[in-house]
């Protein structure tokens, strides 16, 4: 589970980067880089972006199991 946890931040930290691109730049660098924001392999990273942000929120309580 900890690895799960692991990737999930990295695709958080990916995700904020572009956030960071789209606001500063107005770049969205998945879209750009997997052929616009209406393709399909782009929702699919997005979606998946979206789960590892669900996926992290264990970690807020990961302090209670201890």
């Amino acid at each position: 589970m900890e690895i799960l946890k692991k990737v999930a931040l990295v695709l958080i930290i990916i995700g904020a980067l572009n956030w960071a691109l789209v606001g500063l730049f107005n770049l969205d660098l998945v879209a750009s880089i997997f052929g616009g924001v209406d393709n399909i392999i782009a929702k699919i990273v997005y979606v998946i972006i979206g789960i590892s942000g669900l996926i992290s929120i264990t970690i807020l309580f990961d302090h209670l199991r201890d």
